[in-house]
């Protein structure tokens, strides 16, 4: 990403999995109608910004919650709905056997595993899942092909490792960083804000 650049990231709105804090990863899981006000106040809050970001790049993970999340917003932006691209790379970290469980029944069944995933969040990898570390490789890759502001619909795992990377933290405590669903992060190399 050049210097300069900024990128608008709006974590998708909350599904039901989100209000059950089961683990979502790559599944592909609607909003819900909280989910559908939260995206609609980011989108509120991107058009007080208007007319300097009307020529702003639009990308969104190809995931539904995601995608949903960007049509709310651009409707709120005056904007044709359904123009913007998707991209792989913005998907949700992929929790493998995590997908679809409950955090408390993880609890029970995968102690040893949420320990370790404790002990070390950037580069523990669930079984058949990816780590935060493989993560930041495709977010980075992604980054990399930015060369104009953008307003980008992703996920948690996306917004934790845009700041690791482009506010130089260190990646250890890549999970104490907040993940709102009614905020925008606002970001370019070294600083940043939420709106």
């Amino acid at each position: 990403m050049k210097d300069g650049i900024t990128v608008y990231c709006v974590r998708h709105g909350q599904t039901d999995w989100n209000a059950q804090s089961r683990y979502q990863g790559q599944m592909d899981v609607p909003l819900n109608d909280s989910g559908r006000e939260q995206a609609l106040r980011n989108g509120q809050a991107l058009r007080g910004l208007l007319p300097a970001i009307a020529d702003v790049q639009f990308v969104s993970s190809p995931l539904w919650r995601a995608r949903e999340t960007m049509q709310i917003v651009r409707r709120e932006l005056g904007l044709e709905p359904l123009d913007f691209r998707t991209d792989e790379r913005l998907k949700e970290v992929n929790y493998g056997a995590w997908e679809g469980q409950l955090l408390d029944t993880l609890k029970k069944t995968e102690a040893s595993g949420l320990a370790a995933r404790k002990a070390d969040p950037y580069n523990f990898r669930p079984p058949d899942g990816e780590s935060y570390a493989d993560l930041m490789k495709r977010m980075v890759d992604w980054l990399d092909t930015v060369e104009a502001d953008t307003i980008v619909a992703t996920h948690g795992g996306i917004s934790r490792t845009l700041r690791a990377h482009l506010l130089d933290l260190n990646p250890s405590g890549i999970l104490d960083l907040a993940v709102p669903q009614d905020r925008v992060l606002v970001i370019r190399r070294g600083e940043m804000r939420w709106m």
